[in-house]
């Protein structure tokens, strides 16, 4: 890094939203499709416009058991004076004035038929049909198209599909659905002082690599979980060179003003810094760069500075590359019982443990949101403990005891 930018620090730190907007500018959509059956598209981003081959049902249903009939035919029929009709042969495909045929739900209704008695308003009586009750066009029937019309659109491209969406496809015909390819992510670790077990004095496991890459795969990408990287300019610029070919490239650690804090250097070296430090606590020295059209995302070492910028830049942008957008986080809503402290002009993210009852004799029954820790973002267990985390948004000094609060469930979906 170089000498005016140790110096300078972060005394100039961008506002979340606008950092984001930049990272998302200067990354494109990978673009790349693929085919895949409709029972493994659950999560993957629809390609191009889906319209419905065949409208669903594809013919006049009966919506109850009973009988079939022309509804003419049941005019003024009623318990004392049931309308007496000719039971037609079995599953006929059409009846003539005056007849009645047994449906089942689902069935086809036959041709002629408009309407169907249901069975507990009918019976048969030998070769006849007796209804007692007076059905309208169309009563009882399923038309042709009423769930699904012919041509009708299904779903736009970058729609996430769900799996109540896959039996919407099927029941439509198709046995196969285009979709977006999961974009790579290579998650590149960095410090001299990381091993993957057995610590000795002055080495710390490494963790945020592992997180990283498992939060990348939640989000819809395909992780590639990296080797640590010492703290060495060569080796990290050989490192975040030798995946420029993933749609993201992530490091964590080495991202502050640090003399070891090398990666925004390395950025700057093989393509440009577009963001250095963030109004965001914990985590305000997140790096975003772009090396050789590939978006970086360099993260900050501390466990939970790690977290939150991933949640906050990663997962918009791998959404972004991957041909959808990111949906806000669920929320619940809760009562604060203790104070939560934060700098006017930084965004604050306050992890919480939610207990449920009834909070401060309350009539509505809210949970209540206790911070799980006030400050330390290098304390990974305050994340683990925690049900989500309270942003105190850029204007507000703090939030107090008492404050109704939505609580972000971040890890609850993608």
């Amino acid at each position: 890094m170089s000498h005016d930018r140790r110096e300078a620090g972060f005394k100039r730190r961008t506002r979340v939203a606008d950092a984001l907007a930049t990272l998302l500018d200067a990354a494109d959509p990978h673009g790349r499709t693929e085919s895949v059956p409709v029972a493994d598209a659950d999560g993957r981003v629809v390609a191009e416009p889906i319209d419905a081959p065949a409208p669903v049902p594809s013919y006049d249903r009966a919506a109850m058991d009973g009988y079939a009939v022309r509804a003419e035919d049941t005019f003024g029929a009623s318990d004392r004076s049931p309308a007496v009709l000719r039971a037609a042969g079995t599953e006929p495909e059409s009846i003539a004035p005056g007849e009645a045929a047994r449906v089942h739900t689902g069935s086809a209704v036959p041709g002629g038929a408009d309407a169907v008695v249901m069975i507990e308003q009918a019976e048969t009586v030998g070769d006849e049909v007796e209804a007692f009750d007076a059905v309208a066009t169309g009563e009882n029937v399923g038309e042709a198209g009423e769930d699904v019309a012919d041509g009708q659109r299904l779903f736009d491209a970058g729609h996430v599909l769900r799996p109540s969406d896959l039996g919407l496809l099927q029941s439509v015909g198709l046995d196969a659905v285009p979709v977006y390819e999961p974009p790579t992510v290579a998650v590149i670790p960095t410090g001299e002082e990381l091993v993957q077990s057995d610590p000795g004095p002055g080495e710390v496991i490494e963790t945020n690599g592992l997180t990283v890459s498992r939060q990348a795969e939640r989000w819809g990408g395909e992780a590639r979980y990296r080797d640590v990287v010492t703290d060495d300019e060569d080796a990290l610029a050989a490192a975040v060179e030798a995946d420029l070919d993933a749609d993201v490239v992530v490091t964590t650690g080495g991202s502050s003003v640090g003399e070891r804090d090398l990666i925004p250097e390395v950025v700057d070296d093989i393509g440009e810094v577009l963001v250095h430090g963030v109004a965001l606590k914990p985590g305000h020295p997140v790096c975003l760069g772009v090396a050789d059209g590939t978006p970086v995302v360099s993260l900050p070492g501390y466990p939970v500075a790690c977290i939150v910028n991933a949640a906050q830049f990663l997962r918009p942008l791998q959404k972004h590359v991957g041909g959808t957008t990111a949906d806000p986080f669920p929320t619940r809503r809760a009562v604060l019982d203790r104070k939560v402290p934060s700098e006017p002009g930084t965004r604050t993210f306050a992890r919480v443990a939610l207990s449920d009852g009834e909070a401060d004799d309350r009539d509505d029954d809210l949970p209540t949101a206790t911070p799980t820790r006030a400050s330390g973002s290098g304390i990974l267990s305050s994340v683990s403990l925690a049900d989500g985390w309270v942003v105190v948004p850029e204007p507000r000094e703090g939030l107090g005891a008492g404050d109704v609060v939505d609580v972000e469930l971040w890890e609850v979906t993608p």
